[in-house]
């Protein structure tokens, strides 16, 4: 097993690397008001509007937290070429995030989650989007800006969030290239697609994911650890990952590479939103991946940084100084 880095020089490494990230980008909006009554028209609260916020969500938050975390990111994914597509290629704009692996589709709209909020909870959520596949045109666009990056790249983050975007023969394709030159591939996956990862470097389901992917039910890991296991197992013969990482909720994480397992508590916080905690996990497992950190390590670096961003509001990034203070301060 390898050695972790000293925090310092790990921290300070990661500014040298290049993470391409694919898969779906979308726009997270929020809507932010005051509720004092109901509607007379419907039984729900009238929701008087004080401030609106647009964020970059799905693998544009990753980008986010790459670029957080001091690494250069390479963004590859499909938006559609329409107002919310505008919208997220000016975010990108702002933020300083390259866009040059972005592909404009007519042919489907990009993802657009808006929040209705009143008093600091979230009354609503408003969709659009759709999840049929790329077409092939969109297909072979895709994959032509996938391996103008990967030379680029240190490690390949797939973000799959069920838009499309993402297939089995597109993912297949994506994988095998990746292997052949070398560069380290890390998952983050939904339903549809979770078996077309084979031979991956790390793979980072929930505890939700990994049943519904598997097709399988066991308890949680504290009241079911034999049937948990036996998950695991069979993820890892079916995929063969090196690595599996898997995020459990109030219950921690979960790492096993080869034969050695790690379960590690989650960490207490004030917790005000959920969202986005996956993106900063596997933002922080790929960089320690294609550092070539041991899993345990990885883990244990993942689960904080989840923790930390779950203290704030939205969809929001890692901050890299406040990861490395508590880090440091935990004895990683």
């Amino acid at each position: 097993m390898p050695i972790p880095t000293p925090l310092a020089k790990l921290f300070a490494d990661f500014n040298n690397l290049h993470v391409l990230i694919v898969g779906d980008v979308m726009v997270d909006a929020y809507v932010w008001g005051r509720a004092s009554r109901l509607s007379p028209e419907a039984p729900v609260p009238v929701v008087n509007v004080e401030r609106t916020e647009q964020r970059l969500g799905g693998a544009a938050n990753v980008a986010l937290n790459v670029q957080a975390l001091g690494a250069t990111p390479l963004l590859c994914a499909v938006v559609g070429d329409d107002q919310g597509g505008d919208q997220l290629l000016q975010l990108l704009h702002t933020h300083q995030l390259p866009a040059d692996g972005l592909i404009r589709s007519a042919h489907r709209p990009t993802t657009f989650k808006q929040r209705i909020l009143a008093h600091g909870q979230q009354l609503v959520r408003i969709d659009s989007e759709v999840e049929t596949d790329l077409n092939a045109e969109e297909a072979a666009q895709l994959l032509a800006a996938y391996d103008d990056l990967l030379p680029r790249a240190d490690v390949v983050i797939f973000e799959d969030y069920d838009k499309g975007v993402l297939n089995e023969n597109i993912i297949a394709a994506c994988v095998a290239r990746a292997r052949e030159r070398g560069i380290p591939t890390v998952v983050d996956p939904k339903k549809k697609n979770f078996l077309a990862y084979r031979d991956c470097t790390l793979f980072k389901p929930n505890l939700k994911e990994l049943r519904e992917g598997l097709k399988v039910e066991f308890g949680t890991p504290d009241a079911d650890r034999t049937g948990f296991e036996a998950a695991v197992t069979r993820l890892r013969a079916v995929l063969t990952p090196e690595i599996v990482l898997v995020t459990l909720s109030e219950y921690g994480v979960f790492a096993q590479q080869n034969d050695e397992k790690t379960y590690l508590p989650a960490h207490l916080r004030s917790i005000s939103d959920v969202s986005g905690a996956g993106d900063t996990v596997i933002s922080i497992a790929a960089l320690c991946v294609a550092l070539r950190q041991p899993a345990a390590f990885t883990a244990a670096l993942a689960n904080l940084g989840g923790g930390l961003v779950c203290e704030q509001v939205g969809v929001v990034p890692i901050e890299k100084q406040r990861l490395l203070a508590e880090a440091e301060a935990a004895a990683l």
